[in-house]
């Protein structure tokens, strides 16, 4: 977790403590709701409720979704693992989550860790690879060639992975468990993203494109840019399963991808809309500029304000609308503009 969502979660979390839990935004996908729980599965669709306060006021969610598989989230950083007859897979070593990991495992398993898939090099996904290690030293790290190039030629100082797959390597075995290993299209939010997919548990992770229950995140998650973003959802949304683990949100469904593809398209014709109706140099004073450099800032911010209230009877209601639109709205203004 960056240290500004660590103050803004310590902020929360003082309102949280302050006066109750807040109040649920509504599902953007008119979720049914379920308790937290280890021993009953989620059935495909349902979300686990009060998400936001058990992040802010919980050491760590856990949620089984198949026999087998089992979602955790920290801290707002969530991912998967499997346990297996012999040993635990475990998708990403969340940063400052390596301790609620091994202690949420320990609580459906006494099966040690004996490998670790990094989804992608982001050192907030895999930063508490060490703690895992420490704990079980034997573990294989499992990464793409792709994550496995982006790692070295970064100088990155995690763990190396030990076992590399290679680009022809479509899949790979985990105790008789195959797991897809797709990779993305698009690199609209990492060079080195693939998609994994467990087959037969219907569960696919690849964190940090959709967050589900929830509108897009701030600059689409992190995105370099809007160019790719949908093709990657869509792609995404194409696959073969019944739960998606997305890095942040709630469990995911095929019905968050619809909700993001419905949103992409309201955005980008709102975006378009004030494009159209926004004069360039707005908000800026002509008598008293000193160079050219503030007028495209000041065109898209305009843009962004107006995209984003033309939306906010639709959407203003959902988690985090206000906080994410108006910086998704200029990445679709500066992807507009470039590529009219």
């Amino acid at each position: 977790m960056t240290r500004n969502l660590r103050f803004a979660a310590t902020t929360a979390l003082a309102l949280v403590l302050g006066h109750g839990a807040l109040a649920d935004v509504p599902s953007t996908v008119g979720a049914t709701y379920r308790a937290e729980s280890t021993s009953e599965a989620l059935a495909p669709g349902e979300k686990i409720e009060h998400l936001f306060t058990k992040n802010m006021t919980q050491a760590f969610i856990l949620q089984k979704l198949t026999d087998r598989v089992y979602f955790y989230q920290g801290g707002f950083y969530g991912t998967v693992f499997y346990v297996g007859d012999e040993g635990v897979l475990l998708f990403d070593a969340l940063e400052g989550q390596g301790a609620g990991l091994l202690d949420a495992i320990a609580s459906v398993t006494e099966l040690p860790v004996t490998a670790i898939v990094y989804s992608h090099n982001h050192a907030d996904h895999i930063q508490d690879a060490p703690v895992i290690l420490e704990a079980f030293p034997d573990a294989e790290i499992i990464a793409t060639e792709a994550t496995a190039a982006q790692m070295e030629k970064l100088g990155s100082s995690h763990p190396a992975p030990t076992r590399v797959l290679g680009h022809d390597e479509a899949s790979f075995d985990f105790e008789g468990l195959t797991v897809d290993v797709i990779a993305a299209e698009d690199d609209a939010h990492a060079h080195d993203h693939s998609i994994f997919v467990l087959e037969g548990e219907k569960v696919a992770h690849i964190p940090d494109v959709i967050n589900p229950d929830q509108p897009p995140f701030w600059s689409f998650a992190g995105s370099a840019s809007y160019l790719g973003y949908r093709e990657l959802v869509e792609q995404i949304g194409a696959l073969d399963w019944e739960y998606l683990s997305g890095g942040h949100g709630n469990v995911g469904s095929h019905e968050d991808i619809a909700f993001y593809l419905q949103f992409l398209d309201d955005l980008e014709a709102a975006v378009g809309k004030a494009m159209g109706e926004v004069p360039w140099g707005f908000g800026v004073d002509s008598a008293t500029l000193t160079a050219h450099t503030p007028m495209l800032p000041a065109w898209y911010d305009e843009i962004a304000r107006r995209a984003t209230e033309s939306l906010r009877d639709t959407y203003g209601a959902y988690y985090g609308f206000d906080a994410a639109t108006p910086a998704n709205a200029e990445m679709v203004a500066e992807y507009l503009f470039s590529y009219r």
